[in-house]
């Protein structure tokens, strides 16, 4: 029997994004938003350590995104994919020699036992591409930093069993936020900004499915949102679609997820985010 595949977001928001994916075969950052020093930590909790991380994807070349990277590939020496527009944005950052392995954004490739699907996302960078893994255990989708919902990403994201959905800001906070000068208020707000509250909730009513068991809420703003409202919002929506089914998860800037294992397109939570994941499922996490 194959190893199922887990998922823990080490870090979502503003400051820094970062998650983790493992199957059987392969183990997985998307994107690079987090230290070295803060992945070590964090995937201490799941008994883990960056050396063994097989790959890094990279969603767009944003700061919160990749400024870790360096850090990670270079120093450990792990593969980098990314189309070429975004490896080429950050090249010119830096004059590391990384091992880079281009995708172009739209077509499939594999790592391992994970296929990967990758497609557009309207956001204010080079080329942001969202991604759906996917192999025996089910469907992973990755849709945060878009401004807008396309039907490509509706259509991509409908096959997740788990999605980690961007829930970035409430709106109202956002425009009364003293501490955001108007034209970046504007940025959010545009067509290739943020998704709010709302956005989130109005896209999975047009996601949701009977097989998506578990969604992500992430890169939330610390000055113009509140888990607690994020998750309200959400939640009714769902359940006025009666999509009771669908289980919500927060994800923090500062601390990892709960961990979620993915076993035949369903979604369980192996411990929560507050208690070491070693401490309540170490025979689940036995190398090193």
């Amino acid at each position: 029997m194959r190893v199922p595949v887990r998922l823990t977001i080490l870090g979502s928001g503003s400051a820094g994004n970062s998650a983790y994916v493992e199957s059987d075969d392969v183990r997985l950052l998307i994107d690079a938003g987090l230290s070295l020093r803060q992945v070590r930590q964090r995937l201490a909790d799941l008994g883990r350590a960056p050396e063994r991380i097989s790959g890094i994807l990279l969603t767009h070349e944003h700061a919160d995104h990749v400024k870790g990277l360096l850090g990670l590939a270079d120093r450990l020496g792990i593969p980098v994919y990314c189309n070429r527009a975004t490896k080429e944005a950050i090249q010119s950052g830096f004059a590391a020699k990384l091992d880079w392995r281009i995708f172009s954004t739209g077509e499939p490739f594999e790592i391992g036992d994970i296929g990967i699907e990758t497609f557009a996302l309207p956001h204010d960078a080079q080329d942001p591409v969202g991604f759906v893994l996917h192999n025996e255990a089910g469907c992973i989708g990755f849709v945060t930093d878009l401004g807008h919902v396309t039907k490509l990403v509706i259509a991509r994201a409908r096959a997740a069993n788990v999605l980690v959905l961007e829930t970035n800001h409430d709106v109202q906070m956002l425009l009364d936020c003293p501490h955001r000068p108007w034209r970046l208020k504007q940025r959010i707000l545009s067509k290739y900004g943020h998704l709010s509250n709302e956005d989130a909730a109005n896209a999975l009513e047009q996601i949701v499915t009977s097989e998506l068991s578990c969604v992500f809420l992430g890169h939330l703003s610390r000055q113009c949102n509140r888990p607690e409202l994020a998750y309200r919002v959400v939640r009714e929506r769902l359940d006025r679609l009666g999509a009771h089914h669908v289980r919500l998860e927060l994800t923090y800037q500062t601390r990892p997820s709960a961990t979620i294992e993915l076993r035949q397109g369903q979604a369980w939570q192996l411990a929560p985010h507050s208690v070491s994941t070693m401490q309540l499922t170490g025979t689940l996490f036995p190398d090193l």
